[in-house]
């Protein structure tokens, strides 16, 4: 299917929302373990980012929130940092603390460790190789999952690398991947009404999407079963996520081709909260010093 109108080439992604059981333990493993730093806590919710940038995190305590498999929601986000030497950073600060993995791959436009946080949500850290080294065949950009040089990546940094200081300036939120109920309608959703263009298929189990030829700035797939719907309120883990367009008139446009596609929204003070097919929150904003929207 080909779509049209394509979302700003300038779109990102912002802050992702989580829910936690307890917030003193979140806020220790992302400061301690990933090198977040904690830049506004009050009433049960804190934000996370690096220096004066937008948060990267924001957590919401709620008490007795448990985990629940098989919905929709977290894959993982994803952290990406500014250059391989910071990749190697994170990747020692993780083995010296000896904090679990789950994987590591070279992603051809990519390299990337995989981990989870203290309550199981998906976490990637990631540097992207610059953009005259990514592969092309017909056309369509080529992204594996080819294993990673792990020793090579640590030689970055050399026998004795500097103290941990936690994520250097620069550091954003490179990408969401989400579990769907359905990909084709998933698709439909973040390409033919959001705008995001179709980057790469997977045999009908994911699909990738980006703004401005990116690798992808979001993912979502059918891994946690076919038709599965949102978690309950209550559930430990993904409330929602930021798509950061350009400006007011680039969110105008995206939210016109909601209202043709008859697609429901709510206006916030902070822009426009919509849902996927399969009730995945997504706000719709643009730079918080922008907003003019009450």
């Amino acid at each position: 299917m080909n779509y049209t109108e394509s979302i700003h080439p300038e779109t990102r992604i912002g802050t992702v929302h989580l829910q936690v059981p307890d917030l003193d333990r979140s806020i220790r493993f992302y400061t301690d373990i990933i090198g977040l730093q904690t830049s506004s806590r009050e009433n049960g919710l804190a934000e996370l980012g690096v220096g004066e940038a937008r948060p990267l995190l924001r957590l919401t305590e709620r008490s007795g929130a448990r985990r629940i498999q098989g919905t929709a929601g977290l894959y993982h986000f994803a952290i990406l940092v500014p250059s391989r030497w910071d990749l190697g950073l994170s990747l020692h600060r993780i083995a010296e603390t000896s904090t679990p993995v789950t994987g590591f791959a070279d992603h051809l436009v990519s390299e990337a460790l995989y981990l989870p946080d203290i309550d199981g949500n998906g976490i990637e850290i990631y540097r992207d190789r610059p953009r005259d080294e990514w592969q092309f065949q017909d056309g369509s950009l080529r992204m594996g999952t080819d294993p990673l040089d792990v020793e090579d990546v640590l030689a970055e940094v050399g026998d004795k690398p500097p103290e941990w200081a936690g994520l250097a300036s620069g550091t954003s939120m490179g990408h969401i991947h989400l579990h769907v109920g359905d990909i084709s309608e998933a698709e439909a959703f973040y390409c033919g009404v959001l705008g995001f263009d179709l980057m790469i298929r997977l045999a009908g189990s994911a699909g990738f999407v980006s703004a401005g030829g990116y690798h992808h700035h979001l993912g979502f797939n059918i891994w946690a079963g076919q038709g599965v719907s949102a978690a309950p309120e209550d559930a430990v883990g993904f409330c929602w996520y930021e798509v950061v367009m350009a400006d007011e008139t680039a969110l105008d446009a995206v939210v016109a081709r909601l209202d043709a596609a008859d697609h429901s929204r709510e206006e916030v003070a902070t822009g426009t909260m919509v849902r996927d097919p399969s009730g995945n929150r997504v706000l719709l904003t643009i730079e918080r010093n922008k907003i003019t929207r009450k």
